[in-house]
């Protein structure tokens, strides 16, 4: 990864632009710093993956710590924290280092 980012399971998807962040107010980055959510910080987060060779190839995502209410959601209602994730959406690791080189586009 080019820079620390917040791990988050893609699989726990609130709606589609939604994802679990944190049940508690700090969590660990991939670079061992821990990190203090408040509302609308930006964060950029990642899931583990690799591709159709095995190769590791991260998904990752950029976007904003929230607050949502979870209360309708039995297994999630502990959860303090989610990302709202911008307008990029989830993408490839590999897919945002062809965007950004191929293309001269940063994304944040």
């Amino acid at each position: 990864m080019n820079k620390a980012r917040i791990y988050v399971d893609f699989n726990e998807m609130v709606t589609d632009d939604i994802v679990l962040l944190s049940k508690g107010d700090t969590k660990v980055d991939s670079s061992g710093n821990p990190i203090t959510f408040y509302d609308g910080m930006h964060v950029d987060i990642y899931s583990d993956d690799v591709d159709e060779s095995g190769n590791i190839d991260n998904l990752i995502a950029s976007g904003n710590a929230i607050k949502y209410d979870l209360s309708n959601y039995k297994f999630w209602r502990h959860v303090r924290w989610c990302c709202k994730i911008n307008e990029h959406g989830v993408m490839h690791e590999s897919d945002f280092k062809r965007t950004v080189v191929g293309e001269g586009i940063v994304i944040r």
